[in-house]
């Protein structure tokens, strides 16, 4: 009995030794590797940018006061049609009327001076007169006396007398000349200050008329600010009272284009956006200005492309938010893989052939012909895009002819991976074109409904952090 309890304790032992052996040979056996695949695929692409902006009409006009004082009255609403010259609001005008008042009487007091300053030169110019007839007199008195003493008839005294007189007359026709000149001259004074008079008085009269505030164009009130019995303030800055768009048929998206970007944007190129008020809908437009001021917010720069669209239905309204995808390329029928497909690292892969010649837009590219595309690994142009990074230096950047380099890896007939470097062109971000010339060594490989590595899911470790699946760390103890 005690020797046969030996003999099962003994197989027990060497089954679990037997078992132990064979779960720690299967735990560190080197599992089969796997892939994620796809396959090369022909057909459109285009690549777009995206962007997000306002709905604003082309053009909207502010209308202000250049006046202060208190509304009288508001004759236009929200939403109400106005056409240009069109009575919208009136300012209290009882204060501007007495400045009418005040300056229409200094007119009509430098006026009267001006008559006052005309009539002192009439008398001035009969003054003239008579000190030339004083003159004319005194002259032919003096000069009879002088023949007189000639002749003996009369003293010496009686001819300076007259000539004293004739002297006398002279220096009172100069007076009433100079006299004569200064009314004159306050004629001049008094029109100059009627001039002035009457400026005050056309200012007066401009500053009632702005009382009333009139649409300057035809359009439909979008905003109003006041209210009758309010007062308003005009000072260094005209008070904002209405707002007025002019065409609600004809409108904008004025959006914000990250500097990244703003390259590959021009006018003419098709655009789409969204509205969050009509979910589902997409709304075309065309990019119609790259505006060159840039704005900076927190260190982010953006450029703003206006994009103009027809609003007949007039459902979209300003300041709605829109989300805008331009169109920077299209291509109808090219060959295109996956992005995932080229963020692929498989070390020990070598490339099955020598890559082709770099063309004219491969040049700036040659230092970056590692996997991926770039000289720093392979990282994507744009986080989280698994789009290359590409050659600006063929004139034109992303989306505009364009190329770059990368690595894929095709599975073969015996399901190993062989690596290819390839040209890439245009990517939409999800997928990017495959640029094989007809007369290279890989285009017999390089075609529609090849296999291409996307990642690894099972099997060693990868070099660039890749895992093995779960479920691949090794069997379970069979005991």
């Amino acid at each position: 009995m005690k020797k046969t309890k030996t003999w099962i304790s003994s197989l027990v032992v060497l089954a679990l030794l037997a078992g132990g052996g064979w779960w720690w040979a299967q735990r560190h056996a080197q599992p089969a590797v796997q892939y994620r695949t796809a396959v090369i695929e022909k057909g459109p692409l285009q690549a777009s940018v995206s962007a997000s902006g306002t709905v604003n009409p082309v053009t909207q006009v502010s209308v202000g006061t250049q006046v202060s004082g208190q509304i009288r009255a508001v004759h236009v609403d929200f939403n109400t049609e106005v056409k240009a010259g069109q009575l919208i609001a009136e300012i209290d005008p009882q204060t501007f009327e007495y400045r009418v008042r005040s300056a229409q009487a200094d007119v009509d007091a430098a006026r009267a001076a001006v008559q006052i300053a005309m009539a002192n030169t009439a008398s001035s110019r009969a003054n003239v007169s008579r000190a030339e007839t004083d003159l004319a007199e005194a002259r032919r008195a003096h000069e009879r006396n002088v023949s007189l003493v000639a002749q003996g008839f009369i003293a010496q005294s009686e001819a300076d007398r007259t000539r004293a007189a004739l002297n006398s007359a002279q220096e009172a026709l100069k007076a009433s000349q100079a006299l004569l000149g200064v009314s004159q001259a306050q004629i001049q004074s008094a029109q100059a200050n009627v001039a002035q008079r009457e400026a005050a008085l056309a200012q007066a009269r401009v500053d009632l008329s702005r009382t009333r505030i009139t649409s300057p164009v035809d359009g439909i009130v979008i905003k109003r600010t006041v209210e009758q019995g309010q007062t308003v303030a005009a000072s260094l800055q005209a008070p904002e009272l209405f707002v007025i768009a002019q065409n609600l048929s004809d409108m904008q998206v004025d959006a914000s284009i990250d500097e990244a970007d703003v390259g590959r944007i021009r006018p003419g190129q098709k655009a789409s956006f969204t509205v969050d008020a009509f979910p589902g809908q997409h709304f075309e437009g065309e990019v119609s200005q790259v505006r060159k001021a840039a704005t900076n917010v927190s260190n982010v720069v953006t450029y703003v492309a206006v994009v103009s669209f027809a609003n007949h239905s007039g459902r979209l309204l300003p300041g709605m938010t829109a989300n805008v995808r331009v169109v920077t390329a299209s291509r109808e029928s090219v060959l295109k893989v996956p992005n995932a497909a080229l963020r692929v690292r498989l070390p020990g892969v070598e490339p099955a052939t020598r890559a082709a010649p770099a063309g004219p837009a491969d040049a700036p590219q040659a230092a970056a012909s590692a996997p991926g595309g770039n000289a720093n690994g392979g990282a994507p142009a744009r986080a989280g895009s698994g789009a290359p990074q590409r050659a600006t230096a063929a004139g034109g950047g992303f989306g505009r002819g364009a190329s770059s380099r990368g690595r894929l890896f095709l599975l073969e007939a015996d399901g190993k991976p062989v690596a290819y470097d390839v040209r890439l062109g245009v990517s939409d971000g999800t997928s990017t074109e495959l640029l094989v010339s007809p007369d290279s060594p890989d285009a017999a490989s390089l075609v529609e409904g090849a296999t291409v590595v996307t990642g690894v899911i099972g099997g060693a470790a990868s070099a660039s952090g890749s895992t093995p699946a779960r479920g691949a760390t090794g069997p379970r103890m069979p005991f």
